[in-house]
C-alpha cells in the first residue's frame, strides 16, 4: 500500500500501523469506538500543543536538582498505586521524581540517593513482599553502606487484623535510621482504608520537601482535552468498578468434601476490560442482611437513622450492608467500641493481647456486639467500624479462551463459632447470596509479579494446592491458545482425590493432549501419612532441578503462612542436594531465580 496519495484517508499511517489500528477497532463495540475516538482526539490535541521552552538557566537548575526516588514493594498492587499517585503529586510540585519497583532497584545505589520515599506492604507474619525481599535483606546485612546524606520517608501498608501490622515498613525505617539516614516526616502506618491518610501525608511531605528540593518548572504541563480526560477517568478500577453480572456459581468439590469450593463465572460483556493470566479480580460485596439485623439489635440502633461516612450521608442499614467491614474483626474496632460503650468486661479482654487475638480470629463484628451489647448511637457505631474493602481473587481463565468472561475459584468460608454459623464476606456473597444474573461490582488488579514467560518455549513448574490452582488454569488456557511448546508441570494438592480434585477433567485433557507434560498430586488424607505438595516436590527433586537448569520458571500460588514457606524450604533443600551446593549457595541460586523473575509467588 502506498502512503503518498493525498486523497487517501490513511495517508499518515504505514501499512503496518493501519493493520494494527483496524485489528484493534474490529474488536470494539459502538460504545467502545466512541470511547476510543475521544481518547485519540485528546491525544492529538495534546500532541499539537507546544510546551513553553525552558530557559537555559532553568534547564541548568533542573539538571542540578536532586531526584526524589520513590521505591515500592507490593504484593497485590496497593503500594505500587500509592507510589504512582505520590509521584504525580511530586511532579505537580515541580520536584524531579522517579518510581522504581524494589525488584528492579540495585541496593548498592542507595549510597547515591539524597531523597528517598519507601512505600511497602506487609503480608503473612510480618513478611516483606516478594519484590522487596532483596533490598530488605540487604539493609539488614553487613554490606549495607552508611547513609548520612540520605533523607527519607516511609509509608507502610498493612491490616490491623494481623499481629505484625505494617512490620515491613517499621523495619525499613529502623534500618535506614541505623545507617545514619534522617527521616523527613513521621512514618505512616496505613490500615486497609488508607486513601485519606495517604492524601494528608502527601501534603505534609510535599511541604517538607519544598525547601529540600527547590522546585524548578522547566516547561508548561500539557493536559489532554477535557473530553479525553473524562474518558480516561471512566476506565474501570477500584474506585470506579464495572457492574458485571454473575453467569454461574458451581460447587466443584463433591458432597462429602470438607471444603466447599466454587467455580464462579462473571460476564464482562460491554466493559472492554482486558486482563492477563496472573491478574486478580477485585470484587466488591454486600454484607449479609441477617447479620446486620443482629448488630442493630445488639447495639439498640435504628436502621433508618442517618449517618455520615466521609461526609456522605447514608441510612445506617445501607452503611452496614454496603459500606462497612463486618466480617473481619480487628483490635481497632474493639478499642473504639469499648471507649464508646465503657463495657468493663471488654476492657478486661483488651488487657490480654494474646487472648484478644485468639478471640478475634474466630469472631466477627456481630459476635463482639452480641457478647458485649450496649446502647450506642448510629454514628458512634459507624465511627468504630472501618470501610469495606474489595477482596482480590486470582483469575482462573484466559481471555484467549473465554473472551468477555472472567472465571474465579472461590473457597466458600463457613464455620461454626460462638453458637452461630459464620460466612466469609465476599465468599458468602459469591457462593450463596448472589444469584445468576445478579450484578456485582468488579475491577482487574494487574499483577506484573506473576506472569507467564515471554518466550512460549520456556518450561514452567506450577505449585498450586487448593484454590491456588486458579491462575494455573489460566496459564494452561493461554498456553493452549498460543500453541506454546514449553513444558508444563503441575503440583496440586487437596484432602481427597475423589472429593477435591479441582478441574480434574480439564487437567486430564491437557495431559492427554500433551500440553501438560507432568502432574504430581498430593491428596493429604488418602493415606495414613499426610502428603503435601512439598513432599511431592522433594520426591521429584532431581527432575525439578534439571528443569530449573533448563530455564524453567517456578510459580507458587496459595497459602502464604504455611504452604508457601514449606515449598520454599523444600526448593532450597533440593537445589542444595541436586545442585551440589552449600546452604548459602542454594539461597543465592533461588535469589537469582527471583531476580530474573523465574521464581514468582501469588500468595495470600
Amino acid at each position: 500500500m502506498t502512503t503518498n496519495n493525498g486523497n487517501n484517508n490513511f495517508s499518515a499511517l504505514t501499512e503496518q500501523q493501519l493493520q494494527l489500528l483496524s485489528s484493534a477497532a474490529s474488536s470494539l463495540n459502538s460504545n467502545q469506538l466512541i470511547w476510543a475516538s475521544g481518547f485519540l482526539a485528546g491525544l492529538a490535541g495534546a500532541a499539537n500543543a507546544l510546551p513553553i521552552p525552558a530557559s537555559s538557566q532553568t534547564t541548568e537548575q533542573a539538571s542540578l536538582q536532586p531526584t526524589l526516588t520513590i521505591l515500592y514493594g507490593s504484593q497485590t498492587g496497593n503500594s505500587k498505586g500509592v507510589a504512582n499517585s505520590y509521584k504525580a503529586s511530586a511532579l505537580e510540585q515541580g520536584y524531579k521524581a522517579n518510581v522504581v519497583s524494589m525488584s528492579d532497584y540495585k541496593p548498592r545505589q542507595l549510597k547515591n540517593e539524597t531523597h528517598l520515599v519507601v512505600i511497602v506492604s506487609t503480608h503473612g507474619e510480618g513478611d516483606a513482599p516478594d519484590d522487596a525481599v532483596e533490598l530488605y535483606e540487604f539493609l539488614a546485612s553487613k554490606k549495607a553502606p552508611k547513609l548520612p546524606n540520605l533523607k527519607f520517608a516511609v509509608v507502610g501498608l498493612g491490616d490491623t487484623s494481623y499481629e505484625f501490622f505494617c512490620q515491613t515498613g517499621k523495619d525499613f525505617e529502623s534500618r535506614l535510621l541505623a545507617l545514619g539516614a534522617t527521616a523527613l516526616v513521621e512514618r505512616l502506618d496505613c490500615d486497609v482504608d488508607y486513601e485519606s491518610v495517604v492524601a494528608d501525608w502527601t501534603v505534609s511531605l510535599n511541604a517538607k520537601l519544598k525547601d529540600e528540593l527547590k522546585p524548578v518548572v522547566t516547561e508548561q504541563v500539557i493536559n489532554l482535552t477535557p473530553a479525553a480526560n473524562a474518558v480516561a477517568e471512566s476506565l474501570y478500577n477500584k474506585k470506579n468498578p464495572f457492574a458485571a453480572s454473575l453467569s454461574e456459581s458451581l460447587k466443584i468439590t463433591a458432597r462429602d468434601s470438607v471444603k466447599d469450593i466454587r467455580h464462579i463465572e462473571v460476564s464482562l460483556e460491554g466493559s472492554g476490560i482486558v486482563y492477563k493470566p496472573g491478574d486478580a479480580l477485585g470484587v466488591w460485596f454486600s454484607n449479609d442482611e441477617a447479620m446486620v439485623q443482629r448488630i442493630l439489635a445488639a447495639t439498640s440502633t435504628n436502621a433508618e437513622d442517618k449517618v455520615l461516612i466521609a461526609e456522605t450521608e447514608f441510612t445506617l442499614l445501607d452503611a452496614l450492608l454496603n459500606k462497612l467491614e463486618l466480617t473481619l474483626s480487628y483490635p481497632g474496632f474493639v478499642k473504639k467500641y469499648q471507649a464508646q460503650t465503657a463495657h468493663q468486661e471488654l476492657a478486661e479482654l483488651m488487657e490480654d493481647k494474646a487472648a484478644l487475638r485468639e478471640y478475634l480470629s474466630v469472631s466477627q463484628i456481630v459476635d463482639i456486639t452480641e457478647k458485649f451489647p450496649a446502647k450506642i448511637s448510629a454514628q458512634e457505631l459507624v465511627d468504630a467500624l472501618r470501610p469495606i474493602t474489595p477482596r482480590l481473587y486470582s483469575i482462573a481463565s484466559s481471555q484467549a479462551e473465554v473472551e468477555d468472561e472472567v472465571h474465579l475459584t472461590v473457597a466458600h468460608i463457613e464455620y461454626e463459632a460462638n453458637g452461630f454459623t459464620h460466612q466469609g464476606g465476599a465468599s458468602g456473597f459469591l457462593s450463596t447470596r448472589l444469584k445468576e444474573g445478579d450484578k456485582l461490582n468488579v475491577y482487574v488488579e494487574n499483577n506484573d509479579n506473576f506472569r507467564l514467560p515471554s518466550d512460549p518455549n520456556t518450561p514452567i513448574i506450577m505449585i498450586g494446592p487448593g484454590t491456588g490452582i486458579a491462575p494455573f488454569r489460566a496459564f494452561m488456557q493461554e498456553r493452549d491458545a498460543v500453541e506454546a511448546e514449553g513444558k508444563n508441570w503441575l503440583f496440586f494438592g487437596n484432602p481427597n482425590f475423589t472429593q477435591d480434585f479441582l478441574y480434574q477433567t480439564e487437567w486430564q485433557g491437557y495431559l492427554k493432549s500433551g500440553l501438560l507434560s507432568k502432574i504430581s498430586l498430593a491428596f493429604s488424607r488418602d493415606q495414613a501419612n499426610k502428603i503435601y505438595v512439598q513432599d511431592r516436590l522433594k520426591e521429584n527433586g532431581k527432575e525439578v532441578f534439571d528443569w530449573l537448569e533448563q530455564g524453567a520458571h517456578f510459580y507458587i500460588c496459595g497459602d502464604a503462612l504455611r504452604m508457601a514457606k514449606d515449598v520454599e524450604t523444600t526448593l532450597l533443600d533440593l537445589v542444595a542436594e541436586h545442585g551440589n551446593k552449600t546452604t548459602a549457595e542454594a539461597k543465592e541460586y533461588v535469589t537469582n531465580l527471583r531476580k530474573s523473575k523465574r521464581y514468582q509467588k501469588d500468595v495470600y
